[in-house]
C-alpha cells in the first residue's frame, strides 16, 4: 500500500504503540487520585504538558489537554459566544461552523485563522491577523468583561480589543512554531497528526486571555476541562511529540518530502493533460507536506476509488467531511470554480514515504485521468 492521506491521519508510530501498551499496564489508575498509582499517572501527563510547551515556546500551566482540535476550537470559539469573530472560509469547518453559530455584535472581538491549510497546504498571513487584532482600541465595558471564570479571577485581565487564535494541527511537527513570537492568544493541536493516538489534543490558551470551559463538572486541567484524564492517549501524544524532536521532523520535512511532493508536482503537470495544482510549491507559501492537484473533466472521487484499487491512499479533501457531495469549500473559496473543487485530489506525505512511492502513483494515474477524460461529459480546454 502507498499511503499518501497523513494530512487526514499518521500512522502510530512504534515508539507511540509501545509507550500506550505500558501505561495501559501500568499506569491505569484515575490521574486525579491522592494514591501513588494516580500520582505516578499524572506525573506522565505533566511530563507531555512539559513538553508541548517546551515545543512551542509556552509555559506547561498554558497547555490544557482535550479529546481533539474539534474540540479545542470549538471551546475557543464559545469563549467568545455573542462576541464579534472573524474567520476565513479557508477554516477547518469545527471553526467555521462554530463561528457562525456563535458569533455576535460584542467586543472584544476574536481573529481565528490556521496557519497551514489543510487541504492545499497553503501558508496563511498570520502576522496581518495579529498586526489588526492588536490595533483594536480596548472594547467598553460588556457583560464578557464583567464575568468570572472558575478561578474565580476576571475573565480578561489584560487591555486590549482583539484576540489571536491559530489552528496549528496541520502545522505541528511539520513547520517551526513559535506561539509568543506568532503572537498568540489560543492555539490548537491534535495527536494524530503526527503518529500520535486519536482522541486526544491540546489547546494553548496564554495566561491573562478570556477562557469559558467547554467540558465543566470536575477540576481536571485546573477546572478548565473536566473530566478523567486520558493518560494513555496523553502518554502516546508525549512519545510522538518526542519522536519528531528526535527525528528533527521539521528538517527532514523540509527537505526529503518537499522533494518528494514537488516531484510528484511537476510529474503530474508535465504527464498528465489538463491536470493544475491548487498548492503554491514556493518555500515560504506551503508545508512541504501536502499537494493539491485537479483534473480536468475528471471527478475527485472518482479517481480516489481508483486509486485505492490499485493500492494507493489518497483523498479529495477534508476527512472530516467525507460523505459530504458539495464541493470542497477551500477550493471554492479560493478557485471559485467548481469544477476545480470537484476534480481535486490532495496527496499528503509522511516520513515513511519514499520516491518509489511517488514512481508508484505516477505509473497509475496517468492512465486512471485518462480513462475518466474520456468517457467525462465535460468538454476538454485545448
Amino acid at each position: 500500500m502507498v499511503y499518501l492521506d497523513y494530512a487526514a491521519t499518521a500512522s502510530l508510530l512504534p515508539g507511540v504503540r509501545k509507550a500506550m501498551h505500558d501505561a495501559e499496564e501500568k499506569l491505569f489508575a484515575n490521574a486525579s487520585a491522592l494514591h501513588t498509582p494516580g500520582h505516578l499517572a499524572k506525573y506522565e501527563i505533566e511530563k507531555t504538558r512539559e513538553l508541548l510547551a517546551s515545543y512551542i515556546n509556552a509555559e506547561p500551566s498554558e497547555i490544557i489537554f482535550t479529546s481533539g482540535a474539534s474540540e479545542s476550537n470549538n471551546t475557543v470559539i464559545r469563549t467568545f459566544e455573542g462576541c464579534q469573530i472573524e474567520t476565513s472560509p479557508l477554516e477547518h469547518h469545527s471553526i467555521i461552523e462554530t463561528a457562525q453559530k456563535y458569533m455576535g455584535k460584542k467586543l472584544p472581538k476574536l481573529y481565528s485563522y490556521m496557519l497551514v491549510n489543510n487541504e492545499t497546504g497553503d501558508i496563511l498571513d498570520l502576522e496581518k491577523n495579529v498586526k489588526e487584532a492588536r490595533e483594536i482600541e480596548a472594547p467598553e465595558k460588556s457583560e464578557l468583561f464583567e464575568a468570572k471564570n472558575d478561578w474565580g479571577k476576571p475573565l480578561v485581565t489584560d487591555k486590549k480589543g482583539g484576540y489571536v487564535h491559530s489552528d496549528l494541527t496541520q502545522a505541528l511537527g511539520k513547520v517551526p512554531i513559535d506561539v509568543k513570537k506568532l503572537g498568540l492568544d489560543y492555539a490548537t493541536f491534535s495527536a494524530h497528526k503526527i503518529g500520535g493516538p486519536i482522541g486526544i489534543g491540546a489547546l494553548y490558551v496564554r495566561k491573562g486571555v478570556p477562557f469559558k470551559p467547554l467540558i465543566v463538572g470536575g477540576n481536571q486541567e485546573d477546572k478548565r476541562r473536566g473530566g478523567t484524564y486520558n493518560t494513555v492517549g496523553i502518554v502516546g501524544f508525549g512519545e510522538a511529540l518526542k519522536e519528531i524532536v528526535k527525528e528533527n521532523s521539521i528538517e527532514m520535512y523540509d527537505k526529503k518530502i518537499r522533494k518528494l511532493r514537488d516531484t510528484l508536482a511537476n510529474r503530474i503537470l508535465k504527464e498528465i493533460k489538463g491536470s493544475s495544482l491548487n498548492t503554491d510549491l514556493r518555500r515560504n507559501k506551503s508545508a512541504p507536506n501536502i499537494l493539491n492537484a485537479s483534473f480536468q473533466a475528471a471527478e475527485g472521487e472518482s479517481i480516489q476509488l481508483y486509486l485505492d484499487a490499485e493500492g494507493i491512499v489518497v483523498s479529495t479533501g477534508s476527512a472530516c467531511a467525507a460523505g459530504d457531495t458539495k464541493p470542497s469549500h477551500v477550493l471554492m473559496a479560493k478557485t471559485g470554480d467548481a469544477e476545480v473543487a470537484h476534480s481535486s485530489i490532495r496527496f499528503s506525505f509522511g516520513l515513511d514515504n519514499s520516491m518509489e512511492d511517488v514512481d508508484r502513483v505516477m505509473e497509475v494515474l496517468p492512465g486512471i485521468i485518462d480513462r475518466l477524460q474520456k468517457i467525462s461529459t465535460i468538454k476538454m480546454e485545448s
